[in-house]
């Protein structure tokens, strides 16, 4: 590695799920991470202990002199708190790790910003390989643009530039695949809890599902009564959904775009 990337001192702002397995990754790589702010001592004293840094959990106690800062709050505390956080740091690169929020939010605070954002979801229990999560990199000057590509091409194989709307895409995107994803899971769980099954016999269909589409198409994976529109099965769900019309709804909606589209596909 580099030597001045590695030597790059790094303050996180915020502790939560992304910010742990990242400031862990990082650590793990050799780059010194000098401080942890989080609004909640427990946080910010966890992650702190566990990437050898000091920990704070007062914004105008944040060093000063780090040279990146890396931003990752919830969208409605770091567009808030933006002014605390850039005051006195003309010198310092700041990013934010948000795919929702564009990178000009800063540009009335710091004179070197960006964005860091790598597209997965993160537990603060749950380890992750960073080697096949893509980062998306956004700067308002080229040389540090080049500095956070360097910097995530540390972790990842699969570093992009994106700029705001594009990585804004891949936010909605992102919420489809994994968010909406995984509240079916939910469903699904509350269905099986109901008639006594145990939820991890999903477990080998959801696996295949996921595999299926590292080698074909979403739309041609894609199997079930819906895409036939097998009214006889889905009207027998619909029947034993009737004690919960939300869910009965979401199904019969669902059902129709899952075949409205595949109708447009092949036309």
């Amino acid at each position: 590695m580099n030597r001045s990337i590695e030597d790059t001192p790094i303050v996180f702002i915020g502790a939560g799920n992304l910010a742990t397995n990242l400031a862990k990754a990082l650590y793990r790589k050799g780059f010194r991470i000098e401080q942890v702010y989080s609004r909640t001592q427990e946080s910010a004293s966890r992650l702190a202990e566990l990437v050898e840094a000091a920990y704070t959990t007062r914004l105008d106690e944040v060093l000063m002199d780090a040279k990146l800062y890396i931003v990752s709050l919830k969208d409605s505390a770091l567009t808030e708190l933006l002014p605390l956080i850039a005051a006195g740091k003309g010198n310092a690169l700041l990013v934010h790790t948000a795919g929702s929020l564009p990178m000009s939010i800063w540009q009335d605070y710091a004179g070197r910003y960006g964005v860091f954002y790598p597209m997965q979801t993160f537990s603060k229990s749950r380890e992750v390989d960073f080697r096949e999560i893509p980062f998306f990199i956004e700067a308002n000057r080229e040389e540090d643009a080049v500095l956070l590509k360097a910097i995530a091409s540390t972790l990842s194989q699969r570093v992009y530039d994106a700029d705001s709307e594009q990585r804004k895409s891949l936010h909605l995107a992102a919420v489809f695949t994994c968010n909406f994803t995984n509240h079916m899971y939910a469903l699904a769980a509350e269905l099986l809890n109901k008639y006594h099954l145990p939820f991890d016999v999903m477990l080998p269909l959801i696996d295949e599902t996921a595999r299926k589409v590292h080698e074909l198409e979403p739309h041609a994976a894609q199997t079930g009564p819906a895409i036939r529109y097998d009214t006889n099965v889905i009207n027998d769900h619909l029947a034993m959904l009737a004690d919960d019309s939300e869910m009965q709804q979401l199904y019969e909606q669902i059902s129709q775009s899952i075949f409205h589209r595949s109708v447009s596909d092949k036309h």
